[in-house]
């Protein structure tokens, strides 16, 4: 049986605390493989636009090349159909690798909000949960009730990950390229060398030149 890891996310773009979160969970938790899941249409993101599937993955590429145990996976954007549910992703995940153990990989945030989400019943005992820490101790004891109370609840299965989320979004990452603000400590060079070749995220301003590194 194979132990995987599952980051998902829109990837848009990928920044390093997606890779730290990566690199942690399959330290920690002695995993095979961490599959990097960029999602199609999330529920929660359809009024927002989407930077396109090739471009996002393009990325991803780029940023896992150096590290052999991170895959990127193309599982939901090959789904049909358009808003993509973690819970139909998880089902059909387990139809096509029966022989899989699926370890989820999330931020705190995600566990907070997790009721929410749909069919949490099935997701939080589809897979073990992977949860990232925040900084600060009010933080960390509300997400250890929180874990408490869904492991009481649904009968969960949430470890901890023993590292902090980097205080930044993919959403600030593209506020600041479109304001032509340096992002080099939040991205891969690899990355960040896609975005200047290609102008993603970046808008031309008079007098403003948009090159980052």
């Amino acid at each position: 049986m194979g132990r995987i890891g599952i980051l998902g996310g829109t990837f848009d773009p990928i920044h390093l605390g997606h890779l730290m979160l990566g690199r942690q969970a399959y330290e920690e938790y002695k995993l095979d493989s961490i599959w990097f899941m960029p999602s199609k249409i999330p529920p929660h993101k359809r009024d927002h636009t989407i930077t396109q599937a090739d471009a996002r993955c393009a990325m991803v590429e780029a940023a896992i090349r150096p590290y052999p145990y991170f895959v990127l996976s193309d599982f939901e954007l090959k789904r049909a159909g358009g808003s993509t549910y973690t819970a139909d992703t998880l089902r059909l995940l387990k139809t096509a690798y029966p022989d899989t153990e699926f370890y989820f990989i999330v931020g705190a945030d995600s566990i907070r909000d997790i009721e929410k989400w749909y069919y949490p019943e099935y997701v939080l005992k589809a897979v073990t949960f992977l949860a990232a820490e925040r900084e600060c101790e009010e933080q960390k004891s509300s997400l250890d009730r929180q874990i408490a109370y869904l492991s009481d609840k649904y009968s969960a299965r949430i470890l901890r990950l023993h590292c902090m989320e980097m205080d930044v979004s993919s959403a600030q990452i593209r506020e600041r390229l479109s304001e032509g603000e340096s992002v080099d400590e939040f991205l891969p060079p690899e990355v960040l060398s896609y975005i200047n070749e290609t102008g993603l995220y970046q808008r031309v301003l008079p007098g403003r030149r948009t090159h980052f590194c």
